[in-house]
């Protein structure tokens, strides 16, 4: 069993930055990939970006793309999500995530218990 646990959200700026990081413990060795999903107030949860683990390849949703950056430290267990550029539409809860398809809710098997990002 993997646990995940967010940290680095709060309240930004339109057009500021925020780095998201999440610590994993447990089999993470076991999962093929991590990824950040987000929920809005009344929205479904969605996919923000994803990486293979031991490739480093990385996915991003469409609406994030250019302004978000996912990475890995495999030292430290950690999992990044370097936010750039936000917007108010970027206003969620975020959830860590790992599982054997991280493009899709129904593909994760870990979650964490997310951590709140608001812009304004």
């Amino acid at each position: 069993h993997v646990q995940l646990v967010e940290s680095g959200g709060g309240s930004v700026s339109a057009g500021g930055s925020l780095t998201l990081s999440c610590a994993s413990s447990g089999y993470t060795y076991k999962s093929a990939c991590m990824g950040w999903f987000r929920q809005a107030p009344g929205k479904a949860r969605e996919p923000v970006a994803d990486i293979v683990t031991g490739v480093g390849r990385a996915y991003y949703a469409d609406s994030v793309k250019g302004r978000f950056t996912i990475s890995q430290d495999n030292a430290k267990n950690t999992l990044y999500l370097q936010m750039d550029s936000v917007k108010p539409d970027d206003t969620a809860m975020y959830y860590c995530a790992a599982g054997w398809q991280c493009a899709m809710a129904s593909g994760i098997n870990d979650w964490g218990r997310g951590t709140q990002v608001t812009v304004s």
